[in-house]
């Protein structure tokens, strides 16, 4: 049909128009983000490095490995090097807010992680001075630091001073960018050392020790070998330990806060579904308030093919130009939601592939709820469609 009677037509409620394009517009918008969560979010699991192993406590994430064990694990065969690392879990103390921070080694960081790259400052500064930090470019863009900034914290799990309301301050030495999709950009990275000293010197309170021990293995060794070796050596204490690949160990971390991948895909069902009916709704009326219309056009000689075509074309141009709007939203607000989701989904992005999902579902949409109201259209009696009132 005519380009020209579909718009027309469209422009006829130019309100129910514009809030049918809107809802078709924020439904792609939504599924647009839930998806790219979703690869995110699963990002840490199937892009984890083949290479690297997690040793932590049988017991539980949350029960601290004994410090000796580092020198233990460096002597397995197939070893190449291990990096501590220990969770902080603090608050900005000025501006509040939470990011991820993590207590590491710094020498042993970097070849562990080599995917980490440093786009400002010096590595080499942040090696040698224990109250520095290194920061992900993502977070850096977030707060507005800079090399050389305080980064005053304070934590619950390890508060410092008397009433423990002190800070810990680090000084800004490097800003670091990931080289692949599943390192996260949003983390605060410290001397595991400077914790340590603190705990000792009863400058500060918490338990000591390691959470856990990231292991990198040597070229040819097998992960599976190495796993057994390190479980074995602990079997008698004083703490047991439980080695995995840092995918199995990434999966587990995903599933402590349950199946999310599957409420995400089902919120995005639930959209769509609820977004097919507002829009067969849509179509539903216009083919009854058209319905004289449409018999003039039999009676003047259109098939039932045409009229049918009408709507289901009118039905496919709302969505159509709906998904238009919600992929064009998403591609655009996609920067400015990365800073608030990276530490949970790292791998957040809105690819080609996400927009063209979104608008195929929109153009699905749209044809589905067109059918219906042009099959009764096709089945129109002119003679009876005539004798319908505006």
């Amino acid at each position: 049909m005519p380009l020209r009677l579909l718009w027309r037509n469209l422009l006829a409620h130019p309100i129910r128009a514009a809030l049918t394009i809107g809802s078709v517009a924020v439904a792609v918008l939504l599924v647009s983000f839930l998806d790219a969560f979703v690869r995110g979010f699963s990002a840490g699991v199937d892009l984890a490095a083949q290479n690297r192993l997690v040793v932590m406590s049988q017991v539980s994430l949350f029960v601290d490995l004994p410090l000796a064990y580092e020198q233990k694990i460096a002597q397995v065969p197939g070893v190449a090097n291990t990096c501590k690392f220990q969770w902080f879990g603090g608050t900005h103390r000025d501006r509040g807010g939470f990011f991820a921070q993590f207590g590491v080694d710094p020498t042993n960081f970097r070849t562990t992680y080599p995917e980490v790259g440093i786009v400002d400052g010096d590595y080499a500064v942040f090696e040698q001075r224990r109250d520095t930090c290194l920061i992900g470019r993502g977070l850096a863009a977030q707060y507005g630091w800079k090399i050389g900034d305080n980064i005053p914290l304070t934590s619950a799990l390890y508060p410092r001073g008397r009433g423990g309301d002190d800070a810990w301050t680090f000084t800004v030495a490097a800003i670091y960018e990931a080289k692949v999709k599943s390192f996260d950009e949003q983390t605060m990275y410290f001397h595991f050392d400077c914790l340590r000293e603190a705990l000792e010197q009863g400058v500060a309170q918490g338990q000591a020790g390691v959470g856990v021990y990231s292991v990198r293995l040597q070229p040819g060794a097998h992960a599976e070998t190495v796993m057994g070796a390190v479980d074995a050596l602990f079997e008698n204490g004083p703490q047991k330990v439980r080695t995995t690949t840092e995918a199995e160990f990434n999966r587990q971390f995903v599933s402590m806060m349950g199946n999310v991948p599957l409420l995400l895909r089902s919120i995005g069902g639930a959209v769509l579904f609820a977004i097919f009916f507002a829009v067969l709704n849509t179509m539903m009326m216009a083919g009854r308030e058209r319905t004289r219309d449409l018999g003039i056009m039999k009676a003047l000689g259109f098939g039932d093919s045409a009229v049918a075509l009408l709507l289901l074309g009118e039905s496919l141009l709302l969505t159509t130009l709906g998904g238009l709007l919600g992929a064009l939203l998403a591609v655009i607000s996609a920067p400015g939601v990365m800073p608030f989701v990276a530490g949970m989904a790292p791998g957040f992005a809105i690819d080609l592939r996400v927009v063209l999902q979104g608008l195929g579902l929109a153009a699905l949409v749209g044809l589905a709820s067109g059918l219906l109201p042009g099959l009764r259209a096709a089945r129109l009696v002119p003679v009876r469609a005539l004798r319908e009132e505006a």
